[in-house]
């Protein structure tokens, strides 16, 4: 996968499509990320240049219950590429 704005742009619409709101904001993560599930709100350190934000996601994405079937053919490839980078690592 390519560390591009293009890449974080498709990653930021898979939790768009699930209807989670992405927040880039300030503030002392531990891990470079947040999740408030009840608001389905995602909040990432704004200081992560692009290739920490797509790890970010790539990290966290597997991880969040997904709706599958919502998802556009184009992020429904993106999520499995996600989960199996997950389960090889």
């Amino acid at each position: 996968m390519k560390y591009t704005q293009s890449t974080l742009t498709k990653l930021e619409a898979v939790l768009g499509e699930s209807g989670y709101v992405l927040r880039y904001e300030r503030g002392t993560f531990q891990s470079g990320w947040c999740v408030l599930e009840a608001k389905k709100v995602v909040v990432l350190n704004k200081f992560l240049n692009v290739e920490g934000r797509i790890n970010t996601l790539l990290e966290l994405i597997p991880q969040l219950p997904i709706d599958f079937d919502k998802l556009t053919l184009e992020s429904q490839k993106l999520y499995e590429e996600a989960v199996k980078k997950l389960e090889t690592a």
